[in-house]
């Protein structure tokens, strides 16, 4: 890069850190502050934070990495996690469900459904020392990706035995972890809505770059990686690259990584199973820490609505990403070699000085807003469901800050040093999503659904299916990820029902407590018999409504972010069909959930 793409990159990091510091006098009020930001903060600000958190440099490098070896059939692939598909059953339910336990951390969130007793600390300490090994894996997952990103501009070379991206991780991780530590949940979300206008800034001259000047050639070659860590080239078309009906079977050779997606129509399936089991079941991290400091249940939903929405522009990026790493490789004569580094690459060679800068600078911002929240959110676990639940609970607001600070910093450390271990950012992230993560969904999911399930059975099924998982990677590294996700999540499910059977379900006054102020549906007929006929005629009718509206508000998603890939391709002809679905699911979604947004059943009402 020339001295000005590198003065741009040097002032915005000046900015971000310098926002951090300046809200850290807000955030050290208590941990209420640190970690919620009081639950004051306005809901476009919490929505604004959450696309630029889920716009990841490693997540945008793997999609552009299937979009330009697929084409638009590498957006199917992604709906394991990185279409972020649970945003539509947060936008409808799960967002308002967990905004009304009001707790900080799905951890606290176990006491709320289970008890004070036994089973309520056993599954909270389960629940936290989970979501910390998540959360030290998506740090992993983060900074393989980063590394990728940055080495590439910065020509970072080895030293001391690791390599220029573990150094180039720990540059961007280590300015990241200034305003992180200093400010909490405020410097996270006001940093995110300043890194919001650098990343449209940056989407906006990209898909302009694609569109006007790199349109895509009939013929071209795209590279997809081998099993055995090398890369081969292919031909396609147009026609195919940008289709965007999904076919049943892929035609990959064997030799490539990529030959797992062949039985397409399967994957696409199982993706879609895991993300409607994991997203009515709700989510951890720094995505649900948005809803717990939500001041309401609209607000809740206009967050997911406006997060959402922001997050349909990612996509149009990724493939105007894609299309100009396929002209470069037309120009060169060959593909680029490594799908994953199409994204630096691109930025490195067909960008001008200057813009050069900007869109590295809205990158970094990209990768440092995921970095951050995920270390927020993972340090509340350690603070509020360990240290100060078991280990000092007479602990005060400057020990506790303290301990969230020396947390991050730890939780940091720990995800750093993982990433020695790992070759690629598909290799990290399809374990987390499918199989690592299989180990927590029905456990996750059935906490909302069945009354019979109690502290005893989530714990269970959690520790046996993250060993099924870790054991499945040791022995059985390479087999496809619906296999991996099958070991895992049946074997949860065992430990689940077998141990929730074996011991006593959790108090009826507990679970009273639970639904009436959560009110979910699923099998809670003995609970429910305890309410007045009159309010649960009124609880129905909203969960009615929810249910139905999540069958507009699912597909509505997917059409949304297919909408601007199709537009940026050329597509016409499917582009006008994705309209009107669009227009029709929007149609369904307004009149059957937006509207309703303000009506709530009062919880103080309902009593037995």
């Amino acid at each position: 890069m020339s001295v000005l793409d590198y003065s741009i990159v040097v002032i915005y990091i000046l900015g971000m850190v310098g926002v951090g510091l300046y809200m850290q006098k807000k955030a050290s009020a208590g941990i209420d502050s640190y970690f919620l930001g009081n639950r004051k903060i306005p809901w476009w600000v919490l929505g604004s934070s959450g696309m630029a958190s889920n716009f990841d440099v490693s997540g945008t490098m793997i999609n552009t990495a299937f979009i330009f070896a697929l084409g638009a059939s590498g957006f199917f692939i992604e709906i394991r996690g990185g279409v972020t598909l649970i945003m539509a059953f947060l936008m409808i339910f799960q967002g308002k469900w967990n905004r009304r336990a009001e707790v900080m951390t799905l951890a606290e969130w176990m006491k709320f459904r289970f008890g004070e007793g036994r089973q309520g600390h056993l599954a909270r300490l389960i629940a936290a020392l989970s979501t910390i090994i998540m959360t030290i894996a998506m740090i992993t997952y983060f900074a393989i990706g980063s590394g990728k990103f940055i080495s590439e501009f910065l020509g970072i070379p080895a030293f001391a035995g690791f390599s220029g991206q573990f150094w180039a991780a720990t540059l961007m991780i280590v300015l990241a972890m200034i305003y992180t530590v200093a400010s909490g949940l405020y410097g996270v979300v006001w940093t995110d809505v300043f890194q919001g206008f650098l990343i449209f800034m940056t989407i906006a001259f990209i898909c302009i770059l694609a569109f006007v000047y790199y349109p895509l050639p009939e013929v071209f070659q795209i590279s997809m990686p081998l099993r055995d860590g090398g890369f081969m080239a292919m031909e396609t078309t147009r026609s195919a690259w940008t289709d965007i009906i999904p076919k049943w079977q892929l035609n990959i050779d064997a030799a490539s990584a990529y030959s797992i997606y062949n039985m397409f129509g399967i994957a696409i399936m199982f993706y879609l199973l895991k993300v409607t089991i994991e997203g009515s079941g709700g989510t951890s991290q720094y995505m649900i820490q948005r809803f717990f400091a939500a001041r309401s249940d609209r607000e809740s939903g206009l967050l997911s609505l406006f997060w959402t929405f922001l997050l349909s522009f990612r996509w149009p990026f990724i493939v105007a990403i894609a299309m100009l790493g396929i002209a470069f490789g037309t120009q060169q004569g060959m593909p680029i070699e490594d799908p994953e580094k199409v994204l630096p690459v691109v930025i490195n060679q067909l960008v001008p000085i200057g813009i050069k800068g900007l869109l590295v600078a809205g990158l970094m911002a990209a990768a440092m807003s995921t970095f951050d929240s995920t270390v927020n959110a993972g340090a509340a676990y350690w603070v509020k469901d360990i240290y100060q639940a078991y280990l000092n609970p007479q602990a005060d607001e400057k020990k506790l800050l303290w301990h969230s600070r020396i947390a991050s910093i730890i939780i940091v450390l720990l995800g750093l040093g993982f990433t020695v271990f790992i070759k690629n950012i598909n290799e990290i992230w399809g374990w987390i999503t499918s199989s690592l993560g299989a180990g927590l969904i029905i456990p996750t999911f059935a906490r909302w659904y069945w009354w019979r399930m109690n502290g005893y059975g989530y714990s269970a099924g959690i520790l046996v299916g993250m060993a099924a998982a870790v054991i499945q990677k040791i022995m059985l590294p390479h087999i496809p990820e619906y296999y991996s996700f099958t070991i895992a999540s049946v074997s949860s499910l065992v430990g689940m029902v077998v141990v929730t059977y074996m011991t006593q379900p959790t108090d009826k006054n507990i679970l009273f407590e639970f639904y009436r102020k959560t009110r979910p549906f699923g099998l809670w007929k003995p609970v429910r018999e305890g309410i007045p006929g009159q309010i649960m005629e009124k609880i129905n009718a909203e969960n009615r409504r929810d249910i139905l509206s999540t069958f507009f508000a699912v597909p509505w998603q997917i059409v949304l972010f297919l909408t601007g890939m199709a537009f940026l391709m050329r597509n016409w002809v499917q582009f006008g069909w994705l309209v009107v679905i669009l227009a029709a699911l929007s149609a369904g979604l307004y009149f059957n959930w937006y509207r309703y947004l303000s009506d709530e059943v009062d919880a103080d009402s309902i009593k037995k």
